[in-house]
């Protein structure tokens, strides 16, 4: 018998639809990184006020981006779905709606933070600093204004790197990193704008990537483009986003809100010192310092898991079990590849990446012992604990990385930390504690999503997992049984058994 080889992405395919997306990845990662820097050093007020407001409001601003990001997500497995299944039109279908509810669901969230500003940042960030709170206020109502430029984008790159033109999202965080810094030295140094400089940047940066890559996707030239026609009309095939978004929404916003209250632990007055006359907190500026520092090293793991819905979603959707398990485990030894250089890279720059900063020596301090607790725990756990869920999403086992996700969260990141921050358990650890319960959730999520995997029952969800007629079933002539997705369109949809055939779309990537 030949040995099948499988030829939905050979490796010269994977490698063009991932190192655009890493770099995307890395240039949108370290962007926080050079705000928080570039503001720390800004003439109108105390680095680490200005640092700590930005880190506190991007939290925010992730946790009400993820929202929408989440529809993006279970756009982006719906489009490869329907691609692997050969069915263009729903795709289309598919698109278009994607594009119009996270951009409707955008202009509400923006709405509720532009009415509620103050009201969040003090409920969350009360008990901080009178400086850092007034930072807070301004950066939070202007980057507020970005939401739906941010829906936008994170949808249409979605559906251009499930039709793998992951290049054309890729130039567009090239082009929108050097505004963003443009604009910054513009704001901050030249007209002395200081934390509003940082947001306005930010807005502005932020608006190009949107437009870019829409009209990139109204092209006729795509195999999946979005018209304006209709553009707001609904059908049942929202209904199949919806079903992979909102729990993929519900596990993010949890997963960011987890992050938010743990660093509220570390906000609390017993952790605020009376520095030449102002409140200042070293915990926080150091867990932000370490927060921004860390995010690098999951760049190119971060990357690998969105190509992951890719390359998943389109082998599930030839309907191949086999196929998808080749992939699998080939996305997996390539994110532990991936991740393994990135975090050795970060851990040995992390002393020269701390100088950079204009911090407290206290808060440096404290911030290098939380890098050397997160990074060698992540160079072993990061795959599993968030390129499986990447995985078992692109095979739209949604609910069970919900609850897994959340429950883990709520007992580590959260739990756990709350023990080692807090004044009545005596632990009192501020930064680090934080940090030790995020390692730990990090080792959670990787014995669930692991044991996920190994048990198989990850193919239900998928349809690859084949139900045994009834016994008492007789044939109907002339009637064909769909027992799995898009059966009606397959075969062996990317397997050869001789030559390996063209990849989808690898032309398309070079334009």
């Amino acid at each position: 018998m030949a040995k099948i080889k499988y030829g939905l992405f050979t490796n010269k395919a994977l490698l063009f639809l991932i190192i655009p997306i890493v770099v995307e990845s890395a240039l949108s990662s370290s962007l926080g990184m050079i705000d928080g820097l570039m503001a720390s050093y800004a003439k109108s007020g105390a680095g680490d006020d200005i640092l700590t407001a930005i880190t506190d409001v991007d939290q925010i601003s992730s946790l009400l981006i993820h929202l929408f990001t989440a529809f993006g997500v279970g756009g982006a497995v719906i489009t490869s779905q329907y691609l692997g299944a050969g069915k263009v039109e729903e795709a289309n279908a598919s698109a278009r709606q994607l594009v119009s509810i996270t951009f409707l669901i955008s202009i509400v969230l923006m709405s509720l933070c532009l009415g509620l500003n103050n009201q969040i940042i003090n409920l969350l960030f009360g008990d901080a600093g009178e400086n850092t709170l007034t930072n807070a206020y301004l950066y939070f109502y202007i980057i507020a204004a970005s939401f739906p430029f941010l829906a936008v984008f994170n949808s249409c790159a979605a559906l251009l790197r499930a039709q793998r033109k992951s290049v054309n999202t890729m130039l567009s965080g090239i082009i929108s990193f050097f505004l963003n810094i443009g604009f910054n030295a513009l704001f901050i140094y030249a007209l002395d704008m200081g934390i509003a400089g940082v947001a306005l940047g930010t807005l502005l940066a932020r608006i190009f990537p949107a437009f870019f890559t829409l009209i990139l996707l109204t092209r006729k030239s795509n195999l999946v483009r979005v018209g304006f026609k209709g553009f707001f009309r609904f059908d049942s095939r929202l209904g199949k986003i919806l079903k992979l978004g909102v729990p993929s929404g519900v596990e993010n916003s949890f997963f960011q809100l987890g992050k938010i209250l743990v660093i509220v632990f570390i906000s609390i007055a017993s952790y605020n010192v009376v520095v030449g006359g102002s409140v200042t907190n070293f915990q926080t500026s150091a867990n932000s310092v370490a927060y921004n520092i860390n995010s690098l090293s999951s760049i190119i793991g971060g990357g690998i898991n969105t190509a992951t819905l890719t390359v998943i979603g389109q082998a599930v959707g030839t309907g191949d079990s086999d196929q998808v398990k080749y992939y699998l485990k080939k996305m997996l030894a390539i994110n532990y590849i991936g991740n393994s250089l990135c975090v050795s890279i970060i851990f040995g720059l992390s002393p020269v990446l701390l100088d950079f900063y204009n911090i407290s020596g206290e808060a440096r301090a404290i911030a290098w012992n939380c890098l050397l607790l997160c990074l060698p725990v992540q160079f072993m756990t990061y795959p599993l604990s968030f390129g499986l869920p990447a995985m078992l999403k692109a095979n739209s086992d949604v609910k069970f990385v919900m609850i897994a996700a959340v429950t883990s969260m709520v007992l580590m990141r959260v739990g756990l930390c709350y023990i080692l921050t807090c004044d009545w358990a005596g632990a009192h650890m501020g930064a680090m504690g934080l940090w030790i319960g995020m390692v730990a959730d990090w080792g959670l999520r990787s014995l669930l999503f692991g044991g996920r995997m190994l048990s198989g029952r990850w193919k239900k969800s998928s349809g690859l997992l084949r139900e045994p007629p009834p016994v008492a079933a007789a044939p109907v002539v002339g009637e064909a049984a769909v027992t799995e997705p898009f059966a009606e369109e397959l075969s062996l949809g990317g397997c050869e058994t001789e030559e390996t055939a063209p990849p989808f779309g690898e032309a398309d990537n070079e334009d």
